[in-house]
């Protein structure tokens, strides 16, 4: 029997390929120009979010044809389809965000009913953006068949009178431009070299964040995630991921033998020690929730606090994306944590080892200096800090890499969404020292928990990044930096303490001890809450208004479904 042989009998595509009453199923396969032998293969969906809705997804078609050909290489028959993406750059800054982070439910849903739908017995997966990276890896870790994660790649940064930008820098430039420090010659130059290849956002935000975290949780094979879009090289790792995702298969290794709890503590690290977006506070667990695993904004939180800074990377730092992959890509950081004992070495990954031995022969690049060694660290403590207090009892997120003030203290000022505050900046009609409370902006209040990168892009714009601070209910994109706290928990929606703010209520936000707090007694706030009474959302139905019935607090991850606790089935019994 050949060496590369399956036997189907377990696996899911037999209830679709073998035996006489499945005769009606496969003339559909024979009709796309299948072979015997290929019907009789195992399956392997090719999942993909390739769309021209942005850069970020652009370049997944090409690559996905390299997938398709690693899996035929290796005696399976891939079948590839396609899922949506929200691309959070073109949704920022009006309605269309509140479609984002329901979106990455709607990937993870939509790519678990194909996959059952028509009985794929392996994935791979394909995101460009934000979120459709976490997407695909919940999907990956619901349906629990082999699965290999792969990453479209990071755009090529743009260079701009001499010094290198992205599209950041046009967030910010719009702040400049309401101040008069830009003019619109300028603004529309930079505009058109901002961002000059395929390929996601090029700096530590989120879509490079959760990149980063799909090698350290053992889903993607080492250095695929850092090779930027347009690289050649992409389609040599999309093959290798084809072919070694068979080999997943034979082995029966699976996501969940993957993503265990050290392996999402793995992945926090990682998040931490690149500066990287506090959307992945939302995002890990969310993806441990699909393995039935509890680890929560807290149990984030607990591991940013205790790991080193070390990679000057964008937003706060220097570098983008495609500087760490040529300076030595995801496994030199992951080697230094290692090294340092930062990192558990024992978790298994898709390429069948462990981290320690896919790392064994990384050798140290003394010549670079995008990452720093864990034991010379930037900043002895993670680039993302949890905060707790009587503002957030469920607590909330900030990004510090990169920041000179690190406590904050001021009067609040108040917005129930985030145009209302936009405006107020755009017009600066506010104060040094004013904490701007965007609130309403929450999973179930926004609905869509939307970012604030439009708010805080031109506070810095204008100068003033250092020298007020924002907390919010919603999310902050990866790109955001200044002090600007998210997921404030619980959210205004459901009463929350940040429902009950008023104007020049004194707030103080403390990223050394990790406190978010307003100058309020607790028989005061009790006070306001019995005659605070909750909104009525603008959606009235469609898919936001669903998302809003059912998602829970981002403190566990705006989750939408039971997760693995829940489950009375499994979909691949191999």
């Amino acid at each position: 029997m050949n060496s590369n042989y399956v036997d189907k009998s377990r696996l899911p595509s037999r209830h679709v390929t073998e035996g006489p009453s499945r005769a009606p199923h496969r003339s559909y396969l024979y009709a796309m120009g299948l072979t015997h032998q290929q019907i009789h293969q195992p399956l392997v969906g090719v999942a993909t979010c390739w769309n021209e809705s942005a850069p970020c997804n652009i370049s997944l078609m090409r690559q996905a044809q390299a997938v398709k050909k690693g899996v035929a290489a290796a005696r399976g028959t891939p079948r590839e389809f396609t899922t949506i993406t929200v691309t959070d750059g073109i949704a920022m800054g009006h309605q269309g965000m509140k479609a984002s982070l329901a979106s990455r439910d709607v990937i993870a849903d939509s790519v678990e009913l194909s996959m059952r739908g028509h009985s794929y017995d392996a994935l791979v997966g394909m995101a460009g953006c934000d979120k459709s990276l976490p997407g695909m890896m919940m999907a990956m870790i619901r349906l629990n068949v082999p699965s290999i994660f792969i990453y479209g790649g990071s755009i090529l940064p743009g260079s701009h009178r001499g010094r290198q930008v992205t599209v950041q820098d046009l967030f910010e430039a719009v702040g400049l431009h309401s101040v008069g420090r830009m003019d619109e010659q300028e603004l529309d130059e930079l505009e058109r070299v901002a961002c000059p290849s395929a390929g996601a956002c090029g700096a530590q935000f989120t879509a490079n964040t959760m990149a980063t975290v799909s090698e350290a949780i053992g889903l993607a094979l080492p250095y695929s995630a850092g090779a930027p879009a347009p690289y050649e090289i992409r389609d040599a790792f999309c093959s290798a991921a084809g072919e070694q995702v068979m080999e997943l298969v034979r082995q029966r290794i699976r996501p969940r033998d993957i993503v265990t709890r050290r392996a999402l503590e793995n992945a926090a690290t990682v998040v931490a020690a690149s500066g990287g977006s506090t959307n992945a506070a939302l995002h890990l667990p969310a993806m441990a929730h699909e393995a039935g695993i509890e680890f929560d904004l807290f149990d984030v939180a607990e591991i940013f606090k205790r790991t080193p800074y070390v990679a000057d990377l964008k937003p706060g730092g220097k570098y983008v994306a495609k500087d760490m992959f040529e300076a030595g890509g995801i496994p030199l950081l992951m080697k230094t944590l290692l090294d340092e004992g930062f990192l558990h070495g024992d978790c298994l990954t898709v390429t069948g080892r462990t981290i320690a031995e896919n790392l064994e022969k990384v050798q140290w690049n003394d010549q670079q200096d995008v990452v720093r060694p864990a034991s010379n660290p930037i900043t002895k403590t993670g680039g993302v800090v949890g905060l707790r207090g009587n503002l957030a009892p469920d607590g909330a997120i900030v990004k510090v890499a990169g920041m000179k003030v690190l406590k904050f203290a001021g009067p609040a000022r108040c917005f129930d969404r985030e145009e209302d505050c936009f405006n107020a900046v755009t017009n600066k009609t506010y104060n040094e020292g004013d904490v701007f409370v965007i609130r309403y902006e929450g999973p179930r209040g926004g609905p869509g928990m939307r970012e604030m990168l439009q708010t805080t892009a031109a506070l810095y714009g204008q100068g003033m990044g250092d020298k007020v601070a924002l907390i919010t209910d919603g999310r902050f994109s990866g790109a955001t930096r200044g002090f600007c706290v998210g997921h404030v928990g619980p959210e205004a929606a459901v009463g929350g303490p940040i429902a009950l703010l008023q104007d020049g209520d004194m707030i103080t936000l403390d990223a050394i001890d990790g406190v978010l707090s307003v100058d309020l007694s607790d028989e005061e706030l009790a006070k306001r809450k019995a005659q605070w009474s909750p909104r009525e959302t603008q959606f009235g139905s469609g898919a936001i208004w669903k998302y809003a019935q059912q998602v829970g607090p981002a403190r566990y991850g705006a989750l939408t479904h039971p997760g693995a606790k829940g489950e009375k089935e499994c979909y691949a019994d191999i």
